[in-house]
C-alpha cells in the first residue's frame, strides 16, 4: 500500500506544481476512497504532508519575485487563528460516524465549489492575456475575512488551501497576474496547512505512515510539476483537475456510479469540445493603430479656412496645384 500511495502522491504533487491547486483536493478524496483512510485521519495526513511540500513551491515564487507579501501578511492573519478553530469544530461536530459523515458531506462541497471556481479562473485567464498592469491596492479588511474562511475550510476538509484561496484572490485582485496569485498562495499556504496539521496532531489524529507515504511521491512530484509547468497547456491541465474534482464530490456523496459515470463523461465531452474551440479561435489581437497620413505642406495660417468635404481626404490628396 505504500508504494501506491507514493504513486498516487507523485500524481497530485504533479498537479500541485503544474497549476499551484489541487493538493488536498485530490489527495484525501484519494486516501478516503481508494487506500480506506478514515477520513478524519486522512484530512489530518494531508495537512501534514501539505505543510512539507508546499514550501517547495513557495521557495521558488519568492526567488522570482512573484509573492505579494502584503497579502501573505492579512491572508495569515485571518486563515492560522481559522485553521484552529476549524479543528476544534471538526471535534466538536460529534463522534464516529457522525463526524465522518459531516467530514465527507463538507469535503464534497468544497471540491465542487473548487471545481466550480477553475471554470470561472479559465474565463478570467482569457482576459489576463489583454489585461493593462494596474498597480495593486490590498484591501486588508476583505483579505482576512478570505483568509478565516479559508481556515476554517482547511481545518474541517484539508481543501482550500489552494483550490478556494487561489479562486478567491482572482476575485477580490482580479489586477494580479496569474503566477503572482500561485505565488502569494503558495507561500500563505505553508504557515495556514501548518497551524491546521498542528492541531490535528494535538488530538492525535495524524498517522505519520500515511503523511510519510504521501511525502515520498509528493515532494518529487511538486519538483516534476514546476519545470513542466511552463511547457504543460494550463487549458488542459485545468481540464483534467476539474474532472478529478467532479468524480471525487460525487463518489463521496454516495451518488450511484452511473450517475457519477455520466456527470464526469459529459465533464469531459465539455472540455474536450471548449478546447476545440478555443483551437478553432483567432488568437486576439491588439487595435490597429490609428494612422494619420502626412501632411506634405505646411500648417495653414491663421486666416486659412476650411473647404467643404472630408478633411482626411482633403489630407491625403494634398494642396492642388
Amino acid at each position: 500500500m505504500d508504494a501506491t500511495m507514493a504513486l498516487a502522491g507523485l500524481g497530485v504533487g504533479i498537479v500541485v506544481g503544474l497549476t499551484g491547486m489541487g493538493g488536498g483536493a485530490l489527495m484525501t478524496p484519494i486516501l478516503v476512497l481508494f487506500f480506506g483512510v478514515p477520513p478524519v485521519a486522512a484530512v489530518s495526513s494531508d495537512l501534514a504532508a501539505s505543510a512539507v511540500m508546499k514550501p517547495f513551491g513557495g521557495w521558488v515564487h519568492a526567488r522570482r519575485g512573484t509573492v505579494n507579501w502584503a497579502l501573505v501578511g492579512w491572508l495569515c492573519a485571518g486563515s492560522v487563528p481559522a485553521a484552529f478553530l476549524g479543528v476544534l469544530l471538526l471535534r466538536l461536530l460529534g463522534d464516529d460516524a457522525a463526524v465522518q459523515n459531516a467530514i465527507r458531506t463538507a469535503l464534497a462541497v468544497a471540491l465542487l465549489l473548487a471545481a466550480a471556481g477553475l471554470v470561472a479562473k479559465s474565463w478570467t485567464a482569457r482576459r489576463d492575456r489583454t489585461a493593462v498592469p494596474a498597480p495593486l491596492t490590498v484591501r486588508p479588511v476583505p483579505t482576512v475575512l478570505l483568509g478565516v474562511a479559508g481556515g476554517l475550510v482547511v481545518g474541517l476538509t484539508s481543501v482550500g488551501s489552494g483550490s478556494l484561496i487561489i479562486v478567491a484572490l482572482l476575485v477580490l485582485y482580479p489586477m494580479l497576474r496569474a503566477n503572482d496569485v500561485v505565488g502569494t498562495d503558495l507561500v500563505q499556504a505553508i504557515p495556514l496547512v501548518t497551524a491546521a496539521a498542528l492541531g490535528h496532531a494535538l488530538f492525535g489524529d495524524l498517522h505519520l505512515d500515511v503523511a510519510a507515504a504521501v511525502l515520498v511521491g509528493s515532494v518529487p512530484g511538486v519538483l516534476i510539476g514546476a519545470r513542466v509547468s511552463s511547457r504543460a497547456p494550463a487549458g488542459l491541465v485545468r481540464s483534467a483537475l476539474v474532472v478529478v474534482l467532479l468524480a471525487s464530490a460525487l463518489k463521496l456523496l454516495d451518488l450511484p456510479d452511473t450517475v457519477v459515470v455520466a456527470v464526469v463523461a459529459a465533464a469531459v465531452v465539455a472540455a474536450i469540445a471548449a478546447g476545440v474551440a478555443a483551437r478553432r479561435r483567432p488568437p486576439a489581437t491588439e487595435p490597429e493603430p490609428v494612422r494619420v497620413p502626412a501632411q506634405p505642406g505646411p500648417p495653414p495660417g491663421p486666416g486659412h479656412r476650411p473647404s467643404g468635404g472630408s478633411g482626411v481626404q482633403e489630407t491625403q490628396a494634398g494642396p492642388t496645384a
